[in-house]
């Protein structure tokens, strides 16, 4: 297929294919590589960065990722349940006693992985708007080519002038501990990059449409509402069933291969349509349909292999708190609009949307 670029590129299917490309060393995550598939022109303008995890080859890769992968371990995200259900109680709070109609992706989308994300990296969340507002536009792909480098320029110099307080002033956070480890500043600006970007675009999408999908399906939700332990399933459920960050999972051959019966030849890019894979018949029964009880975790919403999501663990609970409390607390929750009236966000490399009225 030919990607908006002009790039001429393979496109991965089937749910076996996909996860045989993303875990064989003969494909490379390189966004430098001159064959490496990028949706837009003029893309790989855009720089100042390091390579960051996201777009490592082994050897790099697998010591770089071992250094943080530490802080996203299961046990370290349940410690940090208490404030996350504090920080979702703070905005439902503020959502009851507001107006009505609210917009919840200013009022829970977006500020509640936003908080979690800066708290864990140590960012301060006073300037939350300022990181938002350029990674929205980063995201865009309609974003100018010179708007989007001034935007990768700021971002780049903020992180900078972050990481110089924290050499001075360490705290208890991610970027503060990684500090301690690596004398190689810039490393860290292209880790803080992706992990600010990442984390907090990514969960605010799905809080948005997993908001709107229960909505919409009164019967799952009340049955989500009478047994929360259900909501785990339905949190996989959604992941599979929207799939919004699917070019991240694309890859240039670095040697001849054969996928699938086809032989995909070096120099040659590769895009996984992750989205078009976790609706493969072979492996989900009524694949197009929504059924929250199915509790597949072998989708694909996180990528596969050794660049899987590192944040999947904080993003699964960040979701399962936020659905079982909205839910709980405003039993009465309804969207203000019809589905066909909503802003998607049709023009970003993350799906999503913009905008979701809703009112009780």
């Amino acid at each position: 297929m030919t990607l908006p670029s002009g790039h001429e590129v393979w496109a991965l299917t089937r749910h076996e294919d996909v996860r045989a490309m993303l875990t064989d060393p003969r494909f490379s995550s390189d966004r430098q590589n001159p064959g490496f598939p990028l949706l837009l022109t003029n893309q790989r303008r855009v720089t100042g960065f390091k390579p960051s995890l996201i777009s490592m080859d082994p050897p790099e890769h697998g010591p770089a990722r071992r250094e943080v992968v530490g802080e996203f371990t299961v046990k370290r995200m349940a410690a940090l349940r208490p404030r996350i259900q504090e920080i979702v109680d703070e905005h439902v709070e503020a959502m009851l006693a507001g107006p009505k109609p609210v917009d919840l992706v200013q009022a829970l989308s977006l500020p509640v992985p936003s908080l979690v994300i800066c708290e864990l990296l140590g960012v301060p969340y006073a300037d939350h708007e300022f990181f938002q507002t350029r990674s929205s536009r980063l995201l865009r792909r309609t974003t100018p080519p010179g708007e989007r480098q001034a935007c990768v320029d700021e971002l780049r110099q903020y992180l900078r002038e972050l990481l110089a307080r924290k050499e001075k002033e360490p705290g208890d956070d991610l970027l503060s501990r990684q500090l301690a480890k690596t004398n190689d500043r810039e490393e860290l600006v292209a880790l803080g990059f992706l992990l600010l970007i990442a984390g907090h675009e990514t969960t605010a999408n799905m809080i948005s449409l997993g908001t709107m999908t229960l909505l919409e399906n009164p019967a799952d939700l009340a049955e989500l509402m009478a047994d929360p332990a259900k909501t785990p399933s339905a949190v996989e459920e959604l992941l599979r069933y929207f799939t919004i960050a699917e070019f991240a999972a694309s890859r240039v051959a670095v040697e001849d291969v054969e996928i699938g019966g086809v032989l995909i030849r070096k120099g040659e890019g590769v895009v996984s349509l992750g989205n078009t894979a976790n609706r493969d018949p072979n492996v989900f029964e009524h694949a197009d349909e929504l059924d929250l009880g199915r509790g597949a975790r072998n989708h694909i919403a996180f990528g596969f292999g050794a660049h899987q999501c590192l944040g999947q663990n904080l993003a699964r609970m960040e979701l399962q708190i936020v659905f079982d409390t909205l839910f709980k607390r405003i039993p009465g929750l309804r969207l203000a609009k019809p589905v066909g009236e909503l802003p998607f966000k049709d023009d970003a490399n993350i799906y999503g949307l913009y905008e979701l009225p809703v009112t009780w």
